[in-house]
């Protein structure tokens, strides 16, 4: 049976903070990883998973679900907590984080998570599977869709651009990327190391439809999600601007966090933070 999705804002928005919350944990268990772009991606995971997309977490290779590619690898903490959350497995396993055996990988493994679609950590390498999972289901003639969530830092990478291209040329309307612009990437902020502006004039002339949103409005994410499902002929690009380390005082906006473990207590601190919104 289908999960049960549910377009209440304050249950979504609970999700996404129940999800950040397990990210903190997570990271500081391991020891290292990457907190700022696992929390800024946390409502636009939340939507997707509890809101929209088509899944089943007692058959996980069930046929007719929706795929979804974490492109943007080193964020997958914010997934995995929200397949716990789902049901997909026990929420202890999230404290297994990185460690030698784990099904949980710093970065996806499909290999020893099947609930997984792609095992990514390459940056760019992740469109490129989606677009050629979106091509499958249009010559299968089938309903599900395909979303792909990127970084700006990735969008550096060459590849991007090429199955954005190609994606564009073939119309593919079942493929939704979503941007998570946080602006922050492991050297530095993303203008001062490689500016990908203008965003939506260069999605745009590879025919795509692109829709701006604040990606944290659960609202305005739900409506850009619809909006994507309803485009006819073109796929569409979410361009999410979000908040690297969001809600987290001493994160947010901070490209130190990009890559690095909170102490046990830092993690205290952004728990009582993150518990209180």
């Amino acid at each position: 049976m289908a999960f049960q999705l549910t377009r209440n804002i304050e249950t979504l928005q609970s999700h996404a903070r129940a999800i950040r919350i397990h990210a903190v944990k997570m990271l500081t268990a391991a020891g290292s990883g990457h907190p700022g772009g696992s929390l800024s991606a946390a409502d636009l995971v939340a939507a997707l998973l509890f809101g929209v997309m088509r899944h089943d977490p007692h058959n996980p290779q069930w046929p007719e679900r929706d795929r979804f590619i974490m492109s943007k690898g080193h964020c997958i903490p914010a997934w995995y907590a929200a397949l716990a959350l789902a049901g997909y497995f026990d929420e202890s396993h999230l404290l297994t984080l990185r460690r030698l055996g784990s099904p949980l990988q710093g970065h996806p493994d499909r290999v020893r998570l099947p609930a997984l679609e792609a095992s990514t950590g390459s940056l760019g390498q992740g469109l490129s599977i989606a677009l050629g999972m979106a091509l499958a289901a249009k010559l299968d003639q089938a309903a599900w869709r395909v979303y792909c969530m990127i970084g700006d830092g990735e969008s550096q990478e060459g590849q991007i651009w090429e199955a954005a291209m190609a994606a564009g040329k073939f119309g593919l309307d079942n493929l939704t990327v979503i941007l998570d612009n946080n602006n922050g990437q492991i050297d530095g902020y993303v203008e001062d190391v490689m500016p990908i502006s203008p965003i939506d004039a260069k999605w745009r002339a590879f025919n795509w439809n692109v829709v701006s949103i604040d990606g944290h409005d659960m609202e305005q994410i739900l409506q850009a999600l619809d909006e994507a499902r309803a485009m006819k002929g073109r796929p569409t690009l979410i361009w999410a601007k979000t908040v690297k380390g969001k809600g987290v005082s001493f994160m947010e906006n901070d490209v130190s966090w990009h890559g690095k473990a909170p102490t046990r207590e830092q993690m205290d601190q952004a728990v009582r933070e993150l518990a209180a919104v």
